[in-house]
């Protein structure tokens, strides 16, 4: 609320109030305002009752607060008028940087009708009056000067901090239409009338997406707030993904990670790797996503599935990128749960007193048989890497070397990872 400060003396130029050619407010008014629409684009895309209602009015309003102060008088009333068309402006959409320009627009007519009669005014040739101003009048186009930057800060500050007062409060209330509206989905309720009050289009088919995000570096740092990092590198997630089609990409994510619905009509699926990229970039670590379509009914199911596939994903340490069910069919397979998972979970057991064994055969089978990328991984040489790999074939009987030993022993890490021990 601004409050109104103690009365001071008017400004005036050769005893004419400076505020004399702006006291047709109304005239003014219907000039700047065709003015506005001439020079400041996005004006002229304005509707007519917008623009002949509540933009003549503020234009109206903000003539009237300066003609107030230029005659020593503050009302805040009008004050608040600017802060509540603000408010609204932002409810519709209209860019800020377009009222601030149609602001400063009516500042430079303003400043030019203010000045300008003063100084062309016809004065005695020599002296202080040589322009019909005198030295007092310099002095008051001085203060007037101090006074519009004055009442420019002053508007500026109040249509910014009610304009961003209320973007916050219209995107909460949709921050919170798509969580409802999420949940409702994965918890498999009725939406259609919700989605209606949300003003959210319900696709006919999604993309689910389970996703893990990994702590950020940083989170381990002692010297920071673990905690606050963690949610900077949610809300970079979700800037990102308010960049995408915003409106119909529908999120449900902690700092930990969670599901995000991608209408199949607005991305195809080869898109949804860029995503993950592009999420993974925002988020300063390697995003693990698993992918499912499901309809809208059958959301529910398919992220419980979405969920299984990334839980299988990190159990086998294949923490980078986006992947589908059609590219884990046999992994997933071989982690259902029976008899046979069991057995072949237990190919391994001859290495659990050899942990470094197991890991070499982890670490290699994840790089892709890469035994130098393996040794530089494992911070060994080659020679011992070799050495470690045969250790492994004399104690499983497998040898890693050969396509069918390393086929059933990568089988076997896969099962090993959900034997219950």
């Amino acid at each position: 609320m601004t409050v109104e400060g103690p009365p001071r003396a008017g400004l005036s130029v050769s005893g004419t109030p400076m505020s004399t050619p702006l006291k047709d407010v109304g005239t003014l008014a219907g000039q700047m305002v065709g003015h506005f629409v001439e020079t400041v684009v996005a004006c002229g895309t304005l509707p007519g009752d917008a623009i002949h209602g509540d933009v003549t009015t503020i234009t109206r309003t903000c003539l009237e607060l300066a003609v107030s102060l230029l005659d020593g008088r503050d009302v805040p009333e009008q004050t608040r008028r600017l802060e509540v068309a603000a408010a609204q402006w932002a409810r519709e959409g209209i860019p800020i940087d377009t009222i601030h320009h149609a602001i400063h627009e009516g500042f430079k007519i303003g400043l030019d009708l203010v000045t300008t009669g003063p100084l062309s005014r016809p004065g005695p040739p020599g002296g202080e009056e040589a322009m019909g101003v005198t030295v007092a009048d310099f002095a008051s186009l001085a203060d007037g000067a101090k006074l519009v930057i004055e009442l420019l800060d002053r508007m500026t500050t109040a249509v910014s901090m009610a304009y961003l007062r209320e973007l916050r409060a219209v995107v909460s209330e949709h921050h919170t239409a798509v969580h409802t509206l999420t949940s409702a989905l994965l918890g498999g309720h009725s939406t259609s009338i919700m989605a209606r009050e949300c003003g959210i289009e319900i696709a006919e088919s999604y993309y689910v997406l389970a996703v893990a995000l990994p702590p950020h570096p940083d989170e381990s740092d002692p010297r920071v707030d673990a905690r606050v990092v963690a949610r900077r590198k949610l809300r970079r997630v979700q800037a990102e993904l308010a960049t995408r089609q915003t409106e119909k990409v529908l999120s449900l994510l902690s700092v930990d990670g969670g599901t995000i619905l991608v209408p199949a009509d607005a991305v195809d699926v080869d898109e949804l790797e860029e995503l993950t990229e592009q999420l993974s970039q925002a988020a300063g670590v390697p995003i693990t996503a698993a992918m499912v379509s499901a309809t809208p009914e059958n959301i529910p199911a398919a992220s419980e599935h979405a969920h299984e596939l990334l839980d299988m994903l990190q159990r086998l340490r294949l923490v980078h990128g986006l992947f589908r069910f059609d590219d884990l069919a046999l992994e997933y397979q071989l982690t259902r749960p029976g008899p046979g998972r069991d057995q072949l979970g237990a190919v391994l057991d001859p290495l659990d007193e050899y942990p470094e064994l197991l890991q070499t055969l982890e670490t290699h089978i994840s790089n892709d048989l890469n035994r130098k990328r393996t040794a530089r991984v494992l911070h060994v040489h080659m020679n011992t890497v070799d050495y470690r790999l045969k250790r492994v074939a004399q104690l499983t009987g497998l040898d890693p070397g050969q396509a069918s030993g390393l086929w059933y022993l990568r089988s076997a890490l896969i099962a090993r990872t959900y034997r219950s021990r």
